[in-house]
């Protein structure tokens, strides 16, 4: 869970018109290209998210459905690959990119994006790009707008490879090859060291998951075990890492979507299976007691009498929203430990309702979902499995928010990786002997993953103890040799304290998860 996903742009309302204005139909834009640019300008001005925006966006304008793929394609697209139409768009144009108008700028990624990675003729690339700019009140710019696509069209897009290679230092190059901020790329390469997957200079798997985040996902469906089977959802087919997800290649998802099945990636649904299956080793007084009751429990009390029953364990999702993983570790449980209870905690109040109506969709409102601080409620120690899904940068979900590259930055990791410390501190403290934790990001960034957990073995010394998460969810019918294969990489990493997921290999955003057990 990301701090984008507790965002929202702003949307514009009916301020400032006259009264019988707003009785007046606007009529339906039947353009896919003026469309996209519209989102793309709101996304930019508002700070707006494009999978928020766009779908409003499309209800309002009168599109086929092939015109509302290709404007969907236009934005994500023109989004992700910014970075390198800004340096072609600066070398064709012969200045800074910086200094064209803002309408100017998009209209000509838009160009960029249909001649470089759609299958637009050349020639249509250009008269479309200049027709909207005339179109859109930029006459004035309409001259440069031709010339500048002319240049791009002109030249093959290998030769405009060679001279970004030839020209720009490595890491730059491949920040505007890649289309990702510099940063960023050296945070992945790192993170893929972490992980063992770097020998040496050899650079093809940072390339690789570069190119993952740029590539559009695949819809990823979850089925509830136990509510919905993932072989009956029409037109999907199974995934390969989850045992319950599935991939949905074409359509929209909310035609299949209710009743158990919910658009969720499958990084999310391991990372909650791997807490699920993990082998418990709580006692049932631990379970059956709250902290307070646990001191009675001394040798020889009437509760010690209960040593070596079942135990009725309780679960808590502490950054529950937006309640997909709350949802599935609830009919997770309801199949692996009926007895069981579950609950969420999400300290944010719109996301807190987005957690209980996906529990009630699900089946499951009778799950408390509390709007409390996720530290105060991991102290307090009334749990047995703990899933800490912890505010990160995001940087594992790149390829779904692709804004979020452009606007995040190193300054974010600092207060982020303080709350991800004191979420782990204080289920350290909260945890009885056996109890589990599962410390989770959608980031790889080292100081995220590896070295949160290194770092909480430290300060509380033999109080821990590190599973085999890969072992874990193998037992548990996960099979990430087969996701791996084909692509030429190694299924699990060999250098972090967890697992880390990858894009390029799993097929899943970039989720990291590490399963602690609290000693005695």
């Amino acid at each position: 869970m990301t701090h984008d996903d507790r965002r929202r742009g702003d949307r514009r309302g009916d301020r400032g018109r006259r009264p019988h204005d707003r009785d007046r139909r606007r009529p339906r834009d039947t353009d896919p290209r003026r469309v996209a640019l519209g989102v793309l300008e709101e996304v930019e001005a508002h700070d707006a998210y494009a999978n928020l925006l766009l779908p409003a966006r499309l209800a309002e304008a009168d599109l086929s459905p092939r015109d509302r793929a290709f404007a969907t394609e236009l934005v994500y697209g023109t989004i992700r690959w910014q970075r390198l139409y800004d340096e072609l768009i600066g070398r064709a144009a012969r200045r800074d990119p910086d200094r064209l108008a803002r309408r100017v700028r998009w209209i000509l990624r838009l160009g960029a994006h249909q001649t470089l990675h759609m299958r637009v003729p050349g020639h249509a690339a250009v008269n479309e790009t200049v027709r909207l700019a005339r179109q859109t009140r930029e006459d004035r710019a309409a001259g440069l707008v031709n010339a500048v696509m002319h240049r791009l069209v002109d030249r093959d897009p290998a030769d405009w490879d060679a001279e970004l290679r030839r020209d720009l230092p490595a890491d730059r190059y491949l920040s505007v090859r890649w289309s990702h901020p510099e940063w960023i790329v050296r945070a992945l390469r790192r993170a893929l060291a972490a992980d063992g997957r770097l020998p040496g200079d050899d650079a093809r798997e940072l390339e690789a998951l570069l190119a993952a985040d740029d590539a559009a996902p695949v819809v990823n469906l979850v089925a509830l075990p136990g509510i919905a089977d993932r072989d009956t959802i029409p037109g999907a087919e199974s995934g390969t890492v989850s045992p319950f997800g599935a991939l949905l290649a074409h359509g929209d998802p909310a035609d299949v979507c209710g009743h158990g099945v919910r658009v969720q990636d499958a990084g999310s649904q391991v990372a909650a299976l791997a807490l699920a299956a993990a082998p418990g080793d709580v006692p049932a007084t631990a379970s059956a007691a709250t902290a307070a009751d646990r001191d009675a429990t001394a040798p020889g009390s009437a509760a010690d009498q209960t040593c070596g029953a079942t135990a009725s364990e309780r679960w808590i999702d502490v950054c529950a929203g937006p309640g997909g993983k709350t949802a599935l570790l609830a009919a997770l449980a309801a199949r692996r430990q009926p007895d069981a209870s579950v609950a969420a905690n999400e300290p944010v109040p719109h996301r807190a309702q987005l957690v209980r109506d996906a529990l009630a969709e699900a089946g499951f409102a009778d799950v408390p979902v509390a709007e409390g601080d996720g530290v105060t409620a991991l102290a307090a120690g009334e749990w047995d499995r703990a899933l800490i899904d912890a505010p990160c940068t995001g940087l594992g979900a790149l390829r779904r928010r692709p804004e979020s590259r452009w606007r995040k930055t190193p300054a974010d990791l600092a207060t982020l990786t303080g709350l991800q410390r004191r979420l782990l501190d204080a289920a350290v403290a909260g945890a009885h002997p056996g109890a589990l934790i599962a410390y989770i990001t959608c980031s790889p960034h080292v100081a995220e993953t590896r070295r949160q957990i290194e770092g909480v073995l430290e300060r509380h010394p033999g109080a821990l103890e590190v599973l085999d998460t890969a072992a874990v969810l193998a037992d548990a019918g996960v099979d990430l040799a087969a996701a791996a294969a084909g692509t030429g990489f190694a299924p699990v990493g060999t250098g972090a304290p967890g697992l880390q997921l990858w894009p390029h290999v799993h097929g899943t955003d970039a989720m990291f998860i590490s399963l602690l057990r609290r000693r005695a």
